[in-house]
């Protein structure tokens, strides 16, 4: 049995009139938490990965939020009506104006066949950290449906031509009369053409456009984010009887990178030092988008303290001013330890424990507590 799907809106734990600026920062931080590089052995985690990444997508398109909104899963399945390529709202949308259109004789009108315009595509398009924080070109190649040239368009092989339709006499539609009620409907015959073609292309076979491949040069503005669409006006399917072409959106998912998280325009970076950098103190090159920096140490740091590079971060496609880098401290236990070390370490455990107040006071102060709540 198919397990039934979460509300879009609990999945990111939102209410119905959240906003897209709440909707993107319950994103990132399910995304941070439940990343499949930050989970690798986490089934779980990646499932609730996908989950929100799914809700995601949904809702910060409008035209599939409203779908959402008014009809539920139903509203943006893919299977709802969408064909290859196409938006699930879009076929969704398209099905029941089709069906109301052919009951109040909308749209179209009589003796003029149906121009569609062509579908939406969507293209994913992954894209590293360094290129989304200063932006690139690049081409893509997508599989399109164009306009056949050799009948250009018309589906009739050339020096002929289509002629109009025996069944709908070029209207592209047929009304039929059931007791009060008369129906308008697509014409079985021409499919809404309006014109039959005796003699077809031998390109196109009479489709009039053909199933082809086409490479689009993209650019990539600087501080792009996960989930944010590029358009591209009329790079989508051709239209049908002269109705103009669809358009591409070019969707930007960003890969996962080695050293930085991204939050919105800020970093996130972790940052191993010694445990005798920690005690003493220091000054230690960080990794930046730009280059290395430097930050000083102070003396006594603790693991998890964060230091914060101000404007060492992203500069959004609608910000004024670049975020920070926040790096986060790990104090990193000595390894494979000589003999000459271990005796310095006992020795310094030695002079620590006698004046643990002193050295250690975080740990003598939870160990007292330890103490008073066995002795209660």
């Amino acid at each position: 049995m198919a397990t039934k799907k979460r509300d879009y809106y609990e999945v990111l734990g939102l209410n119905k009139d959240a906003p897209e600026a709440e909707i993107k920062k319950a994103y990132r931080k399910l995304a941070m938490k439940h990343h499949p590089d930050r989970n690798p052995d986490s089934k779980d985690g990646e499932e609730k990965f996908k989950e929100a990444k799914e809700a995601y997508e949904i809702l910060t398109d409008p035209e599939k939020r409203r779908a959402y909104d008014a009809y539920g899963h139903a509203g943006v399945n893919p299977q709802m009506g969408a064909g290859p390529g196409q938006e699930g709202f879009g076929g969704f949308a398209e099905a029941f104006g089709d069906i109301f259109s052919d009951i109040f004789g909308g749209g179209q009108g009589r003796g003029r066949a149906s121009v569609f315009r062509g579908a939406d595509l969507r293209y994913n398009l992954e894209v590293s950290l360094e290129q989304a924080a200063r932006g690139s070109e690049t081409k893509i190649r997508i599989p399109t449906m164009e306009t056949c040239e050799t009948c250009k368009g018309s589906g009739a092989k050339p020096g002929t031509h289509p002629k109009t339709c025996d069944t709908c006499h070029g209207a592209g539609t047929v009304r039929l009369s059931q007791g009060f009620f008369s129906i308008q409907q697509t014409c079985p015959t021409c499919h809404g053409t309006g014109k039959t073609v005796t003699d077809p292309c031998a390109t196109c076979r009479g489709a009039g456009r053909l199933k082809k491949h086409k490479t689009l040069a993209v650019k990539i503005p600087s501080g792009v984010d996960e989930g944010d669409r590029i358009r591209l006006s009329g790079e989508g399917e051709a239209g049908v009887n002269g109705g103009p072409a669809g358009d591409l959106y070019v969707v930007i998912h960003l890969k996962a990178h080695g050293v930085f998280q991204r939050d919105g325009d800020d970093l996130h970076c972790e940052m191993p030092i010694s445990f005798t950098q920690a005690a003493l103190g220091g000054e230690i090159d960080i990794p930046t988008l730009d280059g290395s920096a430097k930050i000083k140490v102070p003396p006594e740091t603790q693991t998890g303290q964060v230091f914060r590079l101000r404007g060492k971060g992203i500069k959004g496609v609608r910000s004024s001013y670049p975020g920070d880098l926040l790096c986060e401290v790990v104090v990193e236990t000595p390894v494979r330890l000589t003999e000459r070390q271990r005796e310095l370490l006992r020795e310094l455990e030695d002079i620590n424990t006698k004046d643990a107040n002193r050295h250690n006071p975080r740990a003598k102060s939870f160990m007292d507590k330890v103490r008073e709540f066995f002795a209660g």
